[in-house]
């Protein structure tokens, strides 16, 4: 059976959820609105696992109404548990969008497995402290999920709590380097890219190689 890859684009913020499915095994990443409803729509598959690449309740906000609805385990960095669980954050977490507390904590080398595929997660502070990306391998191997912490032309925002406008070069400047150039990188929001395009042409990233 083929792998297959969902794309929903969910909430007043145009969140981009994701859901990776192999052999009948289902990987969410993001589900920040609509829980239930994603619920739904992933009724025929396992879901084995919900993770978000960050804290931020656009990320976060159905992921207690998936979960319940499915009886998925949640994954997080607990890096960025103050902020996920924080009761207003920055206008980002109204109560509604807190998630459950994660089952699994997201840690820098840990391999996540669904099917035949499988994703390394890297840590990607800078958006947030405990951001992450999850690099594909297996029959996953040519995606990465980056979260907010790249996107089309651009990079993640760090005026907000816990951001880092230096760790936020620093992990650019890493994934520049682990992230090979053909890999198709599936943004938070927005358009994919890939990270050869964005080597070319995203500013954040010339400036590095520009060093």
């Amino acid at each position: 059976m083929k792998d297959e890859l969902l794309g929903f684009v969910v909430g007043p913020i145009q969140t981009n959820c994701y859901a990776y499915c192999s052999e009948g095994h289902c990987l969410v990443v993001d589900a920040g609105f609509s829980g239930a409803a994603l619920a739904e729509r992933l009724a025929d598959v396992q879901v084995d696992l919900v993770v978000s690449t960050h804290g931020h309740g656009d990320h976060t906000g159905g992921v207690k109404e998936l979960c319940e609805a499915t009886g998925t385990p949640f994954a997080l960095s607990s890096k960025d548990a103050e902020i996920a669980y924080a009761s207003q954050g920055d206008g980002h977490h109204p109560g509604e969008l807190i998630p459950p507390v994660a089952d699994r904590d997201l840690v820098d080398g840990d391999v996540l497995h669904v099917g035949s595929a499988s994703f390394s997660i890297i840590e990607a502070p800078g958006h947030t402290p405990g951001g992450v990306v999850l690099l594909g391998g297996g029959t996953a191997e040519g995606v990465a999920f980056v979260g907010d912490t790249i996107f089309a032309g651009s990079a993640g925002r760090t005026d907000l709590t816990g951001g880092d406008s230096r760790a936020l070069m620093r992990t650019l400047a890493h994934l520049s380097e682990v992230i090979p150039p053909e890999t198709q990188l599936l943004c938070g929001h927005g358009p994919a890219t890939t990270m050869a395009y964005e080597l070319s042409t995203n500013p954040f990233l010339t400036a590095i190689n520009n060093q």
